[in-house]
């Protein structure tokens, strides 16, 4: 199965990216995996939330397949344990799912068109985070749970 994570704008921290690039590179063992970062907008301060949002939500579903799973890292979305979320991907792979993307949206959110987009929503924690720090939370957890499904010795409950 080959996995993407997309991503508004870059990350300013290389403490922040030389972290989520060491998850990213340690998934290659379990998954085709990338992260895609499409860029910031540039002068905003014209722009409403709104109007950033949708023009933002045109450069993610370019990038966007039809047959693509695409879940949205939303703090709507459901929550998951650590162990629910490895069994979520693990139920993907046996119905043979061949491409999930997930996506990390701006500062404001998705637009109506990629909610729309989306098959599912799922939520890191009730806690908010920035959107740098999400980058290596979620690749952590993915990691995490392609080592539950191996049975590998890397989460302890």
């Amino acid at each position: 199965m080959h996995t993407t994570l997309i991503l508004v704008g870059k990350t300013t921290s290389p403490h922040i990216q030389a972290l989520t690039d060491d998850y990213a590179a340690r998934l290659q063992h379990y998954t085709q995996f990338d992260i895609t970062t499409i860029p910031e907008l540039k002068n905003t301060k014209s722009l409403t939330h709104e109007q950033q949002k949708t023009m933002e939500g045109e450069q993610i579903l370019r990038h966007l397949q039809p047959a693509d799973l695409v879940v949205l890292l939303d703090e709507h979305g459901r929550e998951l344990r650590s162990t629910e979320f490895a069994a979520w991907i693990e139920r993907k792979q046996q119905a043979g799912t061949r491409h999930i993307v997930f996506v990390v949206g701006g500062p404001y959110g998705f637009s109506d068109y990629v909610y729309r987009r989306a098959n599912e929503q799922l939520s890191l924690s009730q806690l908010t985070f920035s959107h740098q720090m999400i980058r290596p939370f979620f690749t952590e957890q993915l990691y995490r749970a392609y080592t539950i499904i191996r049975g590998e010795q890397y989460h302890h409950e």
